[in-house]
């Protein structure tokens, strides 16, 4: 029966490692089709199990499982694989329920994550959609909004959540674009799943390298924050780089992306922030402030004064 074939099934993989989809076949007397559809209704279930194309292709355990044959003993190794095999069958759903039990780490419930705002639930529910995508490794579809895009549909194979600089981020490989890409979660609206589980293996390159600025778009700017304001210092720049002065403001010096970006992020400071260099910079940021300015009065350009210079 189904159960008892998928216990089967991963007690082949424990036991002998990486097998294709026609040696699994043979021993479980079954058609390799029939192999594939039980792969697919494991990882599915949160059980490691994938497949890959090619000469080198097959079925096997993902190389971070958590039954690591390592740490056993031959003993050890052989009464869990007898155990695993004569399992109690029972009902396909309760032999996915035993194997998910099987591979999944019980930790205590140490760590909370809320991303939406105070009173809304939206954000939490889309993260999660996001999680359980990236672990069954469904395809999504979303409506992004990219900075100074307009909105648009995209169609990935999401790969992995990262946490960087107080945001979620996805790192999925991008249909459209066919490469990797970065998606803020704040900016994807109505995510939904798609089809079966995909057995596509996804290497997405480190967040740094993919998200890295070339030269010709950086600026060194060096930066004076006034002291009620060392909580958003903190909470924006590594304490690294952060220089604490003996009349209590706070200057940083980095390398920051020279883009619109960098003047309006400084223009979040308000009055509390002064840009000591470079020069380029401080009348970007003046000739910016200005315009709110003109904006906030309301009155033509021309009817205004001049900047300071």
């Amino acid at each position: 029966m189904a159960a008892s074939r998928l216990f089967h099934l991963v007690y082949l993989l424990l036991d002998r490692g990486h097998q294709t989809a026609g040696e699994l076949a043979d021993v479980l007397q079954v058609s390799p089709r029939t192999v594939l559809r039980d792969v697919d209704a494991l990882s599915a279930a949160g059980i490691p199990v994938y497949t890959t194309r090619g000469s080198a292709g097959g079925v096997y355990l993902s190389d971070d499982r958590i039954l690591d044959p390592t740490i056993f003993t031959d003993e050890e190794r052989h009464n869990l694989l007898s155990a695993l095999r004569n399992l109690p069958c029972g009902s396909q759903e309760d032999a996915m329920e035993k194997l998910t039990a099987l591979f999944a780490r019980r930790e205590p419930d140490w760590l909370q994550v809320h991303l939406s705002h105070w009173g809304a639930q939206e954000e939490d529910e889309r993260f999660l959609l996001i999680r359980r995508a990236v672990l069954q490794r469904r395809m999504l579809s979303f409506a992004y909004t990219p900075v100074y895009r307009e909105t648009a549909m995209r169609t990935v194979y999401p790969a992995r959540l990262v946490f960087k600089e107080s945001a979620w981020y996805l790192q999925a490989f991008d249909q459209l674009r066919q490469d990797y890409r970065i998606f803020r979660l704040s900016r994807m609206s109505a995510p939904i799943t798609l089809g079966d589980p995909f057995h596509r293996r996804l290497t997405p390159p480190d967040l740094e390298a993919e998200a890295s600025v070339p030269p010709l778009f950086q600026v060194e700017a060096h930066l004076r924050f006034q002291p009620d304001l060392a909580w958003k210092v903190l909470d924006d720049f590594d304490q690294s780089r952060i220089q604490y002065m003996p009349d209590g403001t706070l200057e940083v010096q980095g390398t920051f992306p020279n883009t619109i970006w960098l003047t309006r992020f400084i223009l979040s400071y308000g009055t509390g922030v002064e840009v000591l260099a470079p020069d380029s910079l401080r009348e970007d940021v003046a000739q910016a402030a200005y315009s709110i300015w003109q904006s906030t009065k309301g009155a033509p350009a021309e009817e205004q004064p001049a900047p300071p210079e």
